[in-house]
């Protein structure tokens, strides 16, 4: 799998993953304590090969994202699913415990940022989908997640990374309902 662009990961594990599954080059965050330094760097290789951010699905791996977002607006995004990035031992996650396969394909699967005018995303229809302010909602969420590769998100963060993702109200659709027939076969 060949990468033009640099993979933004939190640490040296991460590259290490990264490395073994694409060969991709990659610059370490160290943390959610994200320095100038680092973000200079990000910006630098944006402007030159484009980047891709892809940290753990965890608060850190989503503070590091914003953080990058609001400094380098248009970075693209990848995104694994929490079940996919745990450790063996089941102690702890990230990107560094998932397979190859799951690191590749998470990684077709980028989303950009949207600068244009995008589609908005009512309120409304969230809450009448049940995505928000409901008993399933928080089950609901992750699952829609999983389906449009935009990662876990709180509710107060779904409409926000729906409409950054450019996700329209028909693609939001084609996932409730496949969501919706996979709750009728349980």
């Amino acid at each position: 799998m060949k990468i033009k662009e640099i993979i933004v990961v939190e640490g040296k594990s991460d590259t290490v993953a990264i490395r073994r599954a694409t060969g991709a080059d990659t610059i370490e965050t160290n943390g959610s304590a994200i320095n100038e330094k680092t973000l200079r760097q990000i910006q630098l290789a944006y402007e030159t090969r484009g980047v891709i951010v892809f940290t753990d699905p965890d608060y850190p791996g989503r503070r590091i994202r914003a953080i990058i977002e609001e400094k380098i607006p248009g970075v693209k995004h990848a995104f694994l699913n929490k079940s996919k990035t745990i450790a063996k031992n089941g102690q702890s996650l990230g990107i560094e415990h998932a397979s190859d396969e799951d690191i590749r394909k998470a990684l077709e699967l980028v989303y950009t940022t949207a600068s244009e005018q995008v589609e908005e995303i009512p309120l409304a229809l969230l809450l009448k989908e049940r995505l928000i302010g409901h008993p399933e909602a928080k089950r609901r969420r992750e699952r829609i997640g999983e389906l449009l590769h935009i990662g876990h998100v709180n509710g107060k963060g779904l409409k926000k990374r729906l409409e950054m993702f450019r996700i329209g109200q028909q693609q939001l659709k084609e996932a409730l309902s496949v969501l919706e027939e996979e709750e009728a076969n349980e």
